[in-house]
Formats: C-alpha cells, sequence, structure tokens
C-alpha cells in the first residue's frame, strides 16, 4: 500500500498585514523575501519533509510549479542536488498547471505501487504575482509543501484517486507575463470551478464507494475566501468537515495550495481518519487518504503550522514592491555583475549546492569550505565529505555594510560557528537589524544570490533560527 511517509512546508518569515502602510487590508498573506524563488523555498520544505529519514534512500524527485525559474531547465535537479540526493535517481518538473501539486503526487504514487521506486519525494512550491494592490495580489501567498511518498512507515495510506480534465480560460499567465489573469469572476465560479469540483468530487465516490459525510477532512483549492466558503456547500460537506484555507493568513499558494491543506489536515490528524484533497486547474484531481497510528509519532518539523506562527509583519507596501521589481529604483552606481562561470558551478557543486565541508580522518577537525590540507594537523587528501546545510548554528562575529548593492540593506556578513565543528563566512538574510548579534541562534537557508544572462545562481545564506518555541 502506498502513501505518504513524511510531509513537511515552508512559508516565508515575511509577511503582509494590517501593520504595513501602504498595504490598506485587514488581511494577511505571506511574501518570499528578494532572494526567494520557488526553488528555494521547495529545499526548505523539502529538508522540513525528510527531518528523520534517510536521503539516501529517496529514489525520486517531482517538482511542481508554476512560477519555474527557468522555461529550459530541470529545476528538480537543483532541487536534488541542495538536498544532497543521491546522482542515481529519476527527476523532473511539473509545471503550467495549478494542479500540478497533485499531478505530482499522483505520479509518485502511481510510481511506488508500480514497483519502480521505493521512496519518491514531491515538493510543490510558488510565488505567483498580481497586479499591484488589486484583489488578487491580497488573496495570493508564496510557500511550498512537501511529501515522502513511500510503501513504509507510513502516516497516511493512499484510498484513491479521480481526475477530470476540461480546457477552461478562467485563469492563466502567457509567457513573458508576470501577472496573473482571470476572466470574469461569475463565469469563473459557476462554470468552472463549483461544477468541476462538484464534478470531482461525486467521481470520486462514483469510483471508490463512501459518501461526503464520511470524510474526516477535505483540503480544497479556491481562489479567495469567500468562493472557498460558497464551495463548502456546493460539494456537499460540513464547514467542520473543511480544512481551513488560510486565507488571511498565507494566502493562496498556487500549485502548493491544496497540497499545503492537506499537510494542515495532517499536523491535527488522528489515526483512521479519512482526508481528501481536491486541487483546481483545467480540472481538477482528487487524492484520498487514510491516516495511520504512524501519524501522532512523527518526528519534530516545523510543518505549516510552525511557520505560519513564525513571522515578521513587513514595514511598507514599498519594500515589498521593491523586491518584486514592481517599481523600478535606481540602481546601485555599480558595473554590471560578471556572468558566473557554468564551468566553475558546476566543478563546485558539492560546495556551493551541497554545501560540503569536510571532517579530518586523522585528527577529527571540521571545515569549511574542503580542504586538500587540514590546517589543524596538516593531513593530506584524508577528509570525510561533511553535509553543513542541516546544521545549526551561531553567530561569531558580523559586519554591516551600508555600500553594497544589494536591494536588503545594509547586506549583513557573518563569520558562523556550526554545532559540531566547523565555520563559515556568509551573508545573513531574513533578518531584523535589532536581533542581529553575537552567538544569534542561526540556520542554514537556500537562497538566490543573483541572475546574470539568464543564470540564477544559488547558494547558501544563513537567517535567524526558526522555531515552534
Amino acid at each position: 500500500m502506498a502513501g505518504i511517509a513524511s510531509f513537511g512546508a515552508y512559508i516565508p518569515r515575511y509577511r503582509l498585514g494590517p501593520e504595513t502602510v501602504g498595504w490598506n487590508s485587514p488581511q494577511e498573506r505571506s511574501i518570499a523575501n528578494f532572494d526567494e524563488d520557488s526553488v528555494t523555498m521547495a529545499v526548505a520544505a523539502g529538508i522540513d519533509c525528510l527531518r528523520g529519514q534517510d536521503r539516501q534512500a529517496v529514489d525520486g524527485i517531482i517538482f511542481a510549479t508554476t512560477t519555474s525559474p527557468y522555461s529550459e531547465k530541470q529545476c528538480a535537479a537543483i532541487i536534488a542536488t541542495a538536498l544532497d540526493l543521491r546522482r542515481d535517481i529519476f527527476a523532473t518538473d511539473v509545471t503550467d498547471v495549478l494542479r500540478a501539486g497533485t499531478a505530482a503526487m499522483m505520479s509518485a504514487l502511481d510510481s511506488v505501487k508500480a514497483g519502480s521506486a521505493n521512496n519518491v519525494l514531491v515538493i510543490a512550491s510558488d510565488n505567483r504575482q498580481s497586479a499591484p494592490r488589486g484583489d488578487a495580489e491580497r488573496n495570493l501567498g508564496d510557500g511550498a509543501v512537501a511529501f515522502l511518498i513511500s510503501q513504509d512507515n507510513l502516516v497516511a495510506e493512499s484510498t484513491g484517486s479521480y481526475s477530470i480534465t476540461e480546457n477552461l480560460m478562467d485563469s492563466w499567465r502567457s509567457t513573458g507575463d508576470s501577472f496573473v489573469r482571470s476572466w470574469e469572476d461569475r463565469f469563473a465560479t459557476e462554470e468552472g470551478l463549483e461544477r468541476i469540483l462538484g464534478d470531482a468530487v461525486s467521481g470520486y465516490f462514483e469510483k471508490h464507494g463512501g459518501e461526503a459525510k464520511d470524510v474526516g477532512k477535505v483540503a480544497f483549492y479556491a481562489p479567495d475566501a469567500r468562493r472557498h466558503g460558497q464551495l463548502t456547500h456546493k460539494v456537499g460537506f460540513t464547514p467542520e468537515q473543511v480544512q481551513e484555507p488560510l486565507f488571511g493568513k498565507l494566502g493562496n499558494t498556487g500549485a502548493a495550495f491544496s497540497l499545503m491543506l492537506l499537510a494542515s489536515a495532517l499536523e491535527s490528524a488522528t489515526p483512521g481518519q479519512s482526508l481528501l484533497t481536491v486541487s483546481y486547474g483545467d480540472g481538477s484531481d482528487v487524492l484520498g487518504f487514510r491516516t495511520t497510528e504512524g501519524v501522532s509519532s512523527l518526528s519534530p518539523r516545523m510543518g505549516v503550522s510552525g511557520y505560519l506562527d513564525s513571522k515578521i509583519q513587513l514595514d511598507s507596501y514599498e519594500t515589498f514592491a521593491g523586491w518584486r521589481e514592481v517599481w523600478v529604483t535606481d540602481a546601485a552606481r555599480r558595473p554590471d555583475p560578471n556572468s558566473p562561470s557554468v564551468t566553475a558551478l558546476w566543478r563546485e557543486n558539492d560546495k556551493n549546492l551541497r554545501l560540503y565541508g569536510g571532517t579530518c580522518n586523522s585528527c577529527g577537525y571540521v571545515q569549511y569550505p574542503p580542504q586538500r590540507i587540514c590546517v589543524n594537523c596538516q593531513a593530506k587528501d584524508d577528509a570525510t565529505p561533511t553535509r553543513f546545510s542541516d546544521r545549526r548554528g551561531s553567530v561569531f562575529t558580523y559586519s554591516l555594510d551600508y555600500l553594497a548593492a544589494t536591494i536588503d540593506k545594509p547586506l549583513v556578513i557573518t563569520t558562523v560557528d556550526f554545532k559540531g565543528g566547523g565555520r563559515m563566512l556568509c551573508m545573513m538574510t531574513d533578518r531584523e537589524l535589532d536581533e542581529v548579534r553575537v552567538d544569534l541562534p542561526i540556520e542554514m537557508s537556500f537562497r538566490k544570490l543573483r541572475v546574470v544572462n539568464g543564470i540564477h545562481n544559488y547558494y547558501w545564506k544563513a537567517i535567524p533560527l526558526r522555531t515552534t518555541v
């Protein structure tokens, strides 16, 4: 029996909310920082999902998004490298439709059921944009969710699926468009959302048996809170059965939305509970699960609830607009950055993307970046690769650069001491200046340094430790 062995999520630290000057809305929504995108958020969700799991046991990765940084390059390969997965795995991107997340989940379940893979990591991530200060922008949100699909040690068993595919122009974004477009609300709701989701749920019950009253929680897609409330009645569920959609706290996270609500439902689920997740986009996918005893014994993780509580409201809408380059400001009077060397990026994959240092086999000294000669005992070529990306640490010292050509001034440069040994010089992001201090607990976060000549240059930065406490 295939199903979910683990799950995790990621929600950016920053929010637009009532205290944000210029936002002019009581609603709160998550926003990715200037150095985050769907790939960096996917890596963070993957780390959360793989806590307590053997990364070398993962046989495949499927990445789902509508906001891929690349039009021609596989982002799943970047994510797999940053997560330090094996080389001999299959990887694919599922893009260009809002139900990409559930499509990826169905593919992973089929692969595990067929025996072609034992463990498949599914990650859905999105940071869609809409016209500034419009209703759509207020209802969108940025975030990612991850599931490990397996046959062993399950927290929820798959009970079946049902799909409808139908061409409908209600929401779209053409190549070159920055913002999501949509058609008239009444048409999109009545002929799209309500009709298609109702048919999909009915089709699921006809195929697999059961009724709406048998479902413990249902997590379904909707573009906003009003239409989500209308669906509760139209589809035949009671309000108590419907998983909270998190509008006003998180927002619609696109391809990750219905799966993120599923992860939220799993966080509070009890053994033996029936769960449904219903996606939407040129049709609908319905996936059913039944929780096992393992749902109450997962290793600690941040999850949806933990990341929701770990937040800071942004000071002004102008800052957010600058992050998204909606409002163009004068660039720093510096020469244009040089294009990254593709050869160097390939050569330094382990150091830059996997964040490997080395542990000397002779004396046990740990250092980053890895060196051929141990600086402690001078042993040569005798070190074991050591991953730092999931290690915590603290700030040894730091400096503030107010002249740096960066969107987020001042640039904070830190020297980080890792628990268990190792020291690294890196940038700090997601920080408020009043919290930067010596001994500040930190964790590492995969981020985008810059984009030059279409090359997205990724690396790791320190961030203040986000915890559920």
